[in-house]
């Protein structure tokens, strides 16, 4: 506790992913990373630098992570594409004591999740009535799947370019294999448009124009519309007005932003407030509800199931929540 560690964060990444850019490589993934660290700095006070890897494949980053993590209090992992993501931070869990959180997996999830939770207040449904349909399983789609499934959701059907992800599909990788093994219990099939009729909520986290207007008039009543694909939605809020009952993106010129970084520099600062040897599962659902309050109940509205990205009470609510659940949780050595 006596040395830099306790308030710096590495953010690793080989440039595989990067955002809206894609497999850009390390070099150029350089001014992201600073840009992340800028943010930790101002939201959470977080002490974050950014550490860009000429790596081949997820082994090489493992073992370099490996070897740099005892200058760290924690590992925040950036723009890896999946399936490697998960491998690497499956790992670096396994054989770190600090925590390592992929960003793009858990901090969109955990965002994605405080909306719901507004969003489903508005429209008067609870999390375990509904049907969601997530379009997209890369890194994020699988897990907002997965902390959907830790916050009760009723039934959740995920596609990727080849449709409907069931158990019996041949081809998934060991990530998908276990997503279909806990979702789409009826075993559905086929596109979007296949299986969306009746559904309460949509989540893409896949790319422009693979929701039609069509297919959110088949949706239940009061649909719920997450177009989260960067920078171009799975469709646009222009198009669905009047048919949705709430509606966000990940762009910041409409309401309701999905923005991480209501999520990470709060989730940082409280597991390094707990010295935390880990992210738990019930850290993320804490955090998801710290951001979900933060907007007051009598200012809920369509247009508003997300606090402002620039509101820095935010990480200090989630950052209170995950030091209390690490400590409840039994990773904290504060």
């Amino acid at each position: 506790t006596h040395t830099i560690r306790k308030n710096t964060v590495a953010i690793v990444s080989d440039g595989t992913a990067v955002l809206g850019l894609g497999d850009i490589g390390p070099k150029a993934a350089m001014p992201v990373m600073e840009g992340k660290a800028l943010l930790f700095k101002e939201f959470g006070d977080v002490d974050a630098f950014p550490i860009c890897l000429d790596v081949d494949g997820p082994e090489e980053l493992i073992e370099t992570v490996v070897r740099l993590a005892p200058t760290f209090g924690g590992i925040n992992l950036e723009d890896i594409a999946a399936p490697g993501a998960f491998e690497v931070e499956t790992v670096l869990k396994d054989r770190l004591d600090i925590p390592v959180f992929h960003d793009d997996q858990h901090g969109t999830a955990v965002v994605a999740l405080a909306g719901l939770e507004n969003a489903l207040k508005l429209v008067d449904k609870k999390m375990e009535d509904i049907t969601v349909v997530v379009t997209g399983l890369g890194a994020a789609g699988i897990a907002v799947g997965k902390i959907l499934l830790g916050a009760g959701a009723g039934r959740i059907i995920g596609l990727d370019r080849a449709g409907a992800v069931y158990d019996g599909r041949d081809n998934l990788n060991e990530a998908k294999q276990w997503f279909a093994e806990k979702t789409n219990q009826d075993k559905l099939q086929g596109s979007v448009s296949d299986v969306i009729r009746g559904a309460d909520v949509f989540l893409g986290l896949s790319g422009p124009g693979l929701l039609s207007v069509d297919d959110v008039r088949s949706m239940g009543p009061d649909p719920i519309v997450f177009a989260m694909a960067n920078p171009d939605p799975e469709i646009l809020p222009e198009q669905v007005d009047g048919l949705v009952a709430v509606m966000a993106t990940g762009r910041s010129d409409y309401p309701n932003q999905i923005n991480n970084v209501l999520a990470f520099p709060g989730i940082f600062r409280g597991a390094l407030d707990a010295q935390a040897s880990d992210i738990t599962e019930g850290m993320k659902l804490a955090a998801a509800l710290a951001i979900a309050e933060s907007v007051p109940g009598d200012q809920l509205a369509p247009d508003l199931i997300v606090p402002s990205v620039f509101d820095k009470s935010v990480a200090k609510r989630v950052a209170a929540a995950v030091c209390q659940t690490a400590i409840d949780d039994g990773v904290s050595r504060a």
